[in-house]
């Protein structure tokens, strides 16, 4: 019998663990692979974080507590270069971050075509482009901070089985392909991409890829740009700050894949098209990828979180839609309030599991 089972040690699993062991639960961990491992979506050396939202300004709040706690847990984890959200000033990329910024009276710079010239001259910028400059956004190491997690959960007390594969659940109590049952009076589910056939929750799971180049383009920082606005396609990029290479990718437009299938490498088709952009845009960073890599969106209909009590004792967080692993740090957190406190301080309705039919 233990206080808490937590099924799924991704990035929002770890970060729950962490956080119930945290409260003095006997917590036990469960994942089907190993620890900070690359089949689903918590790895890719390098993740965006930032706290100027253009998705929405209800996320700023988590946010700010998100950076509180990753520094808590190690500062090294996150590595602050700054960041620049582009698009049309019509657009949301550049719109949107706007917003948030004003509305959360966060730090910025606003950047028309002429300064962008001046101080990004590796960009190629049309005279509608506008930018959003914010000094706090970087990058965090999600391999590390997944195992950051789970190294402090199991400081805490926390029992974490690797290899463990569900079968099936039920408040209070999951069972194993081994056929052991395991209870507790809260249970955390964190399955990524797997939780679309364990919560029957409508999920799309997308496949992704990134590459990671040897161009050094020292004036760039953190960016998303929307290049493509008829398309909804944008890139985005990181620098080098692990040594792995300038990272850079497309945000969406993947196919659909069932997880449980091996993921399509990726093809000289794709890498010839990023190449295309980066040409048109980024010249300097055009060149043969040193590395590629895969991963899976799991996409609400509305690409907002899935996060709350499915019924007392038993918390969901799911659908992270591409943009969730800068939350893990407060996600674990409200999962934890969710199922020891039955309610959370965080303003997590925008995200309430209702919406999908929950």
């Amino acid at each position: 019998m233990y206080d808490a089972i937590v099924l799924g040690l991704g990035g929002m699993g770890s970060a729950a663990a962490y956080h119930l062991a945290g409260r003095g639960l006997r917590v036990l961990g469960l994942e089907q692979f190993t620890p900070a491992h690359a089949r689903g979506s918590s790895h890719g050396g390098t993740r965006i974080i930032r706290k100027a939202y253009f998705e929405d300004p209800a996320y700023v709040p988590l946010l700010v507590r998100a950076y509180e706690l990753w520094r808590e847990l190690d500062p090294a984890l996150l590595k602050v270069t700054g960041g620049l959200m582009l698009s049309r000033a019509s657009e949301p990329v550049f719109a949107g971050a706007l917003a948030s910024a004003e509305q959360h009276g966060l730090a910025h710079q606003v950047l028309d075509a002429g300064a962008l010239r001046r101080g990004y001259p590796s960009l190629r910028v049309s005279d509608d482009l506008m930018g959003l400059f914010e000094a706090d956004a970087g990058a965090l190491l999600p391999e590390a901070c997944v195992q950051a997690h789970l190294d402090g959960a199991a400081q805490r007390g926390a029992e974490l089985r690797f290899g463990a594969r569900v079968a099936g659940w039920e408040p209070g109590a999951v069972r194993l392909e081994s056929g052991e049952v395991l209870q507790a009076p809260r249970v955390v589910l964190a399955a990524g991409a797997w939780s679309q056939k364990l919560l029957g929750l409508p999920l799309r799971i997308e496949r992704q890829w990134v590459m990671w180049l040897p161009a050094m383009v020292p004036d760039l920082p953190v960016f998303i740009w929307a290049v493509n606005a008829a398309t909804a396609r944008d890139i985005y990029g990181l620098p080098d700050v692990t040594g792995q290479g300038f990272k850079i990718a497309f945000h969406h437009g993947g196919e659909t894949i069932d997880p449980d299938v091996p993921v399509r490498p990726v093809s000289f088709e794709e890498v010839a098209a990023l190449r295309e952009v980066l040409r048109e845009h980024i010249p300097a960073l055009d060149a043969e990828p040193l590395a590629v890599s895969t991963c899976m969106y799991s996409n609400t209909p509305d690409d907002r979180f899935a996060i709350g009590l499915r019924e007392p004792g038993v918390a969901i967080a799911a659908g992270f839609s591409g943009h969730g692993f800068k939350f893990c740090s407060v996600v674990g957190e409200i999962l934890a309030d969710l199922v020891c406190d039955g309610g959370t301080r965080h303003p997590i309705a925008p995200f309430a599991l209702e919406r999908l039919g929950q």
